[in-house]
């Protein structure tokens, strides 16, 4: 008997919505990057704005990019590997600078953040710090989403959202542990790392210590405003949105991720237990502590010691994750064990980002958007610029987000009679919340490391607490801003 007479008949199997989403994403990036030219963006000033071809290239790239990511049609750094190859293929940056935003400072201070966490992992302090959590918040798995929730909120108050992010993720791998179900995916852990991703942005936006987009954002205000704005003062008006925010996430994941199980039975015990285990805290976890106590501190306080200010915060955190290998606390193994396909997501959101707006693409969208309500109410226009920092901080870095849309939102507040306070608040509101893209915030993607969700998944929940988020702005600036004392409306200039 022939040995194909033996073997039962396989047909081959496609996985129609991965060649679908592929085919999407390459027909759009073609049809878009050979349109004809598209029209000048105008401003109300009648300045013209024109889409060069470079910039119709970037829109394409954002376009097939997005697709790709969205789907997860190959590894997501894969996809950052394809935005680098179309921009030196189709000659829309050239390779040596597309490629050189792939080692962006701002790529490697995610890196050092993730070093924080395996060293977090690996010293066994994820594992202290998680039993000690625990025997506080106790058995209820809804408790556990709301203690770890505020717990996140509180740190980014004092440090940046990556590196909250990065030190807590290895602790909510400990408390999924001991959940009981191994690797599996349920909707507790899909509920805990989706959650952290986005309690990390709604704590971020309280204080300057949560994310670099705040300072940006207050210098483009004081250069066009001529208006100084304090730590404090931030601080004052974005705390009850910033917690507002943090309280209805946990109420959106009750409801949309309520865990299988009601209460982990015996957990107080069982943690008890493992913190027996642990015995006194070691040398190696001394003096990891030390060392990641001493970078943030020095970050931290660069907001308020101009002394500090010229030091970079990337190469403090570089200088981190030097000592934790001059120490011995991490070898040459533990490289290995770096999620470097989120390192290389990042490499290509970063190069996206610039490619849009070095070639003015990003420039020419925010135009178009906000001269459609040139002639709208006030409520409605800063709902506007909103929205539009919310999509493109989704896409690009939410820095580059802000500066591409303030400036011009803060041309056209004065002819609506539209304070421009109110514009800044709100803007920074959604620049900080990027729900729906794991490229729009680090601690997207840092969650994502979990495989408790897929990069569809985390889409399509991003867009009702997207949603939940645009109303929350609409109640700042409609009742909760102005009864705090904040301008929303002025005479309009003539």
């Amino acid at each position: 008997m022939s040995i194909e007479a033996t073997m039962p008949s396989r047909g081959i199997k496609i996985d129609w919505t991965r060649l679908i989403a592929m085919l999407t994403g390459v027909g759009l990036f073609f049809v878009v990057y050979y349109s004809p030219p598209w029209p000048d963006a105008i401003d109300p000033m009648g300045k013209h704005f024109p889409l060069s071809v470079e910039g119709k290239g970037a829109l394409a790239v954002f376009l097939l990019a997005g697709t790709w990511w969205v789907f997860e049609v190959v590894p997501i750094g894969v996809t950052s590997l394809l935005i680098g190859v179309a921009q030196a293929l189709f000659m829309i940056r050239p390779a040596k600078v597309a490629f050189k935003d792939f080692m962006d400072p701002s790529v490697l201070f995610i890196f050092g953040s993730l070093v924080i966490g395996l060293v977090f992992t690996k010293t066994g302090l994820t594992k202290r710090m998680a039993y000690k959590i625990l025997a506080w918040i106790g058995e209820k798995t809804i408790m556990i989403y709301l203690g770890v929730f505020v717990l996140i909120a509180l740190l980014t108050h004092i440090m940046a959202h990556t590196a909250v992010a990065a030190t807590i993720y290895p602790l909510l791998l400990a408390i999924y542990g001991l959940y009981g179900e191994g690797d599996k995916s349920t909707r507790f852990g899909k509920g805990l790392f989706i959650g952290m991703a986005y309690v990390c942005g709604a704590g971020s936006i309280i204080t300057l210590l949560g994310a670099a987009r705040g300072i940006v954002a207050l210098g483009f205000f004081k250069e066009m405003a001529g208006k100084d704005i304090s730590f404090f003062e931030l601080s004052y008006y974005m705390a009850p949105v910033g917690w507002l925010m943090v309280f209805l996430l946990w109420v959106f994941f009750v409801i949309f991720f309520r865990p299988e199980k009601k209460v982990i039975a015996g957990l107080r015990e069982r943690v008890a237990e493992l913190s027996l285990d642990l015995g006194p805290i070691s040398k190696n976890e001394k003096t990891g502590l030390l060392i990641i106590f001493g970078a943030i501190v020095v970050m931290s306080l660069q907001v308020m010691v101009p002394s500090l200010q010229s030091l970079d915060k990337t190469a403090i955190m570089l200088l981190a994750t030097i000592l934790f290998f001059v120490f011995k606390i991490l070898d040459i193994n533990d490289l290995e064990l770096i999620p470097w396909n989120i390192v290389l997501l990042f490499s290509g959101a970063m190069s996206i980002g610039y490619c849009l707006w070095e070639t003015e693409a990003a420039k020419w969208l925010a135009v178009n958007w906000l001269v459609m309500f040139k002639n709208a109410n006030w409520f409605i226009f800063v709902l506007s610029i909103a929205f539009f920092v919310m999509v493109m901080t989704n896409f690009i870095m939410n820095v580059a987000a802000i500066a591409i849309s303030l400036p011009v939102a803060l041309v056209l507040a004065p002819y609506l009679g539209v304070a421009p306070e109110v514009v800044l608040y709100a803007s920074l509101v959604t620049a900080g919340m990027p729900f729906i893209l794991l490229v729009g915030a680090a601690p997207n993607a840092i969650a994502y490391d979990s495989k408790q969700f897929t990069s569809g998944e985390f889409f399509l929940y991003g867009i009702p607490a997207s949603v939940i988020l645009m109303l929350v702005v609409g109640l700042a600036c409609g009742i909760i801003w102005p009864l705090m004392g904040m301008p929303v409306t002025l005479p309009k200039a003539m």
